[in-house]
């Protein structure tokens, strides 16, 4: 059941002014208290005006549903993806297992004259199979970091239409850990305020 926001945050959709001032003034309270845990580099990046703006997108509670649905998508994809890599790597070991287990047989019928060059063919075979199976994990992961890469852009993007501060596109790690940064304290936030 989806509570209205306007009995979480009661009176700040209301048109109260008072109100909405009075929210906005504890956003930025908690979340300069908040911002005290995390690193001096990001301190020293967040200016007051940016933690006001921040309060100012977090009042009727919105970002924190969004913030939510985007937690839920990433934690859903990385699960498929990795279910998706884990059947790669089994199916490719009982195929390897079965390669094997033919090659067993196959030493077993041969006869001791044809042993060295079988033995040649084998090995030859069983190092094809070891440089597939690797070629087909690095695209694997390729696949996977790629789709998880469109995932943070996705998110950037939806974060920066809601009007959240500091979300744009972008691949600048100095930037990314920022909007971790930001993330974290919008969900530090939204915790605390669960729990009352």
């Amino acid at each position: 059941m989806m509570m209205d926001q306007m009995d979480v945050y009661p009176g700040v959709t209301d048109g109260d002014p008072a109100k909405h001032q009075e929210r906005h003034y504890y956003l930025l309270s908690e979340l300069q208290t908040l911002v005290k845990d995390l690193p001096s580099s990001f301190q020293q990046r967040l200016s007051y005006s940016t933690l006001g703006d921040l309060a100012l997108a977090l009042i009727d509670g919105t970002v924190y549903e969004i913030v939510q649905g985007l937690l839920d998508i990433q934690h859903l994809t990385e699960k498929n993806l990795y279910t998706q890599r884990q059947k790669l790597h089994s199916e490719r070991q009982a195929f390897k297992q079965d390669l094997l287990r033919k090659h067993k047989d196959a030493l077993q019928t041969c006869k001791s004259h044809n042993l060295t060059l079988l033995k040649s063919n084998q090995q030859a075979e069983l190092e094809a199979l070891e440089i597939r199976v690797r070629e087909e994990q690095r695209v694997m992961d390729k696949k996977i970091v790629a789709e998880m890469d469109q995932k943070v852009i996705d998110q950037q993007n939806t974060l920066e239409k809601a009007g959240v501060p500091g979300f744009f596109i972008t691949t600048n790690p100095q930037e990314l850990t920022m909007q971790m940064n930001l993330l974290e304290l919008i969900l530090k936030l939204q915790q605390k305020e669960s729990q009352y």
